[in-house]
């Protein structure tokens, strides 16, 4: 039997991408097969009257795992991709008037603690210890392991268990650090990966290890140049995007995938076969009709998704004064908003908001004197909370724009230029999100590594996974580490490895 040397990978996303490329530069002729009119995934991008609005991530930190995928080829991403220094890394605001930049040196951020608790920062200092030991554990020696069997599961326990892996992050940051504004200061981060903060393993801690070693970053020209220099560096390589092409089965002979049907019809044979689709997609929808897609749909339909989020974009006529790049604004609530958001049963009442101000950085985004903006609030998923989003949506969008009006920007619905709202159902609609889950599988511990859904299929054994529903999980660090565990197993299987 000849090697494999095709592969076809589904989704254009992030992970779908640095797959592409990795395959690519071990020379497996890789075609991507994205169902919309540009790449990106979730990481799509849209223009109005001048306005250049990324739909998607738009935090990057360890830059370091972007520029490997250039390696890969003795390439360098400053040929295709310029990235950015955002300072501070985030602004926290509370109701109360508080404020917090989350600076990158210690210095810095050790004086933004002092401001709210001098008495924290020692706490600070241990937990910033923490964070690093998890980061060597968690990301650097099992960030992109492939855990294809319980073994490596068992290997790996003994260190999780001295971690206390077992704790949330709050608990933890709550054991180093007394003030209630600074607990939420260093525990937010969960939420930017889909995780509450009061469940999700504190492995996770290793975020904030991770922006301090490598800073936090933002494209310029958008996220979406990122996206295009991926691309750029994959058509160099050979590869092939083929855009408005939906995959609406994968085929299978035995337990194997001999490759995928279109919506159109036409069939596309390949040795291997990736998607980077919606994790619940790829099994219920694209292996309908198979024993291996209905077994493993039942399972994830009993797992725990991550919230989903309600966005709005907009674009004003002016640059307010005073924002920062990124702004955080925490409401009354913290852990009450927290729990309704993951377990519903309705849209809470109040909401914490992440802006995002990219004209800070880059003032290109927006024409001569004006600004881009997005806001969004973390909300219930569609499984959580029936909100009829079409009928809420609009009302809801005018709640936050008069609460960023308030807070941070004044008089900004005098100045508004342009707006475009995306909620859960559009999540659900336009990306196949499985009830709308803006970060697939909810990365608690009994749903990380081993438990996740795997790289590669148990069953279908040319068929492999990537992206934020795989390990280790979303986030651009996540899903470009799950392409990178994903495409070892693939090139292994392969013989190219």
């Amino acid at each position: 039997m000849s090697q494999p040397r095709t592969a076809l990978v589904i989704g254009s996303g992030f992970g779908g991408l640095a797959l592409a490329i990795r395959l690519q530069s071990a020379g497996i002729a890789t075609t991507i097969l994205e169902a919309r009119d540009g790449p990106g995934g979730r990481a799509y991008v849209w223009h109005d009257q001048g306005h250049v609005f990324d739909a998607g991530p738009t935090v990057i930190t360890d830059p370091d795992s972007l520029r490997e995928l250039w390696a890969l080829s003795g390439q360098d991403m400053a040929r295709d991709v310029t990235l950015l220094p955002v300072s501070p890394f985030y602004r926290l605001l509370w109701e109360d008037g508080a404020r917090f930049d989350y600076v990158g040196d210690s210095a810095g951020l050790e004086a933004e603690i002092a401001k709210l608790n001098p008495a924290d920062v020692e706490g600070y200092r241990r937990f910033h210890d923490y964070a690093e030991a998890v980061y060597r554990e968690g990301y650097l020696r099992l960030g992109t392991v492939p855990f294809l069997n319980f073994r490596q599961m068992l290997q790996a326990a003994p260190a999780l268990v001295k971690l206390e892996a077992y704790r949330s992050v709050h608990s933890v940051v709550a054991r180093f650090i007394r003030d209630p504004q600074l607990r939420q200061a260093f525990s937010f981060h969960t939420l930017l990966v889909g995780g509450n903060p009061f469940s999700t393993s504190a492995i996770y801690a290793l975020i904030h290890a991770l922006e301090r070693r490598g800073g936090v970053w933002f494209a310029q020209g958008g996220t979406n140049k990122l996206v295009a220099g991926m691309l750029a560096l994959i058509q160099r390589l050979g590869g092939t995007l083929r855009l408005n092409a939906p995959v609406a089965r994968i085929e299978t002979e035995g337990a194997r995938a001999t490759g995928v049907r279109l919506a159109s019809g036409e069939q596309i044979a390949a040795d291997m076969v990736a998607s980077n689709a919606d994790v619940m997609h790829t099994y219920r929808d694209l292996l309908t009709g198979t024993r291996r897609g209905k077994v493993k749909a039942a399972i994830l339909d009993r797992q725990r998704w991550s919230m989903s989020l309600f966005v709005v974009h907009f674009g004003l006529d002016r640059v307010p004064e005073g924002l920062a790049h990124h702004t955080v604004l925490f409401g009354p609530r913290y852990r009450e908003l927290v729990t309704e958001i993951f377990r519903g049963p309705a849209l809470p009442e109040d909401f914490s908001l992440y802006l995002h101000s990219p004209s800070v950085t880059d003032p290109t985004l927006a024409p001569p004197g004006m600004s881009t903006h997005y806001a969004l609030a973390p909300v219930p998923h569609l499984g959580r909370a029936g909100v009829d989003w079409a009928a809420e949506g609009p009302a809801y969008a005018d709640r936050i724009l008069a609460a960023l009006e308030r807070r941070v920007i004044p008089d900004l619905r005098r100045h508004l230029r342009v707006q475009r709202i995306f909620t859960p159902a559009d999540f659900a609609s336009q990306l196949n999100a499985h009830h709308g889950s803006a970060f697939s599988v909810e990365p608690i511990l009994a749903q990380s590594a081993w438990f996740r859904p795997h790289n590669r299929d148990r069953a279908i054994r040319n068929l492999y996974i990537v992206g934020a529903g795989t390990h280790p999980g979303a986030g651009i660090p996540g899903v470009v580490g799950s392409a990178k565990a994903t495409a070892g197993v693939m090139l292994a299987d392969a013989g190219a490895a």
